[in-house]
């Protein structure tokens, strides 16, 4: 009976072990998109005043909520979720994606402004 709870626990623990390490894997990698004009027009249009009045609701939010967050020991977390968020999701993508992050362009400008600096 102790055999077979040690072996549940242990197949437990290399399974969610196993489900975790594509997460770190996919972290890693830069996105590739390329958005049309079509794609950027909305995002500049649409996307973008949407995500700065959710980020300025967010602030607003997490003012009102920070007595009780505070109180909880949740004022971190609060605060990555109502305005960290939303700003990161309003200002740090490139105009027409997704998903926010580095992209190739940007890790191949920083490369070739690397080794032009050490030259």
């Amino acid at each position: 009976m102790k055999i077979t709870r040690k072996a549940r626990r242990a197949i437990t623990g290399l399974c969610a072990g196993c489900l975790m390490l594509p997460q770190g894997l996919w972290a890693q990698t830069a996105i590739d998109e390329s958005p049309n004009e079509f794609a950027m027009v909305g995002d500049l249009l649409v996307a973008r005043p949407i995500g700065v009045v959710m980020t300025v609701g967010g602030v607003a939010t997490w003012l009102v909520s920070l007595p009780f967050t505070l109180l909880a020991g949740h004022a971190g977390e609060a605060a990555q979720t109502l305005m960290l968020g939303p700003a990161e999701a309003t200002f740090m993508r490139c105009l027409g994606c997704r998903n926010t992050g580095y992209t190739y362009k940007d890790i191949e400008a920083n490369k070739r402004r690397d080794s032009d600096a050490q030259q």
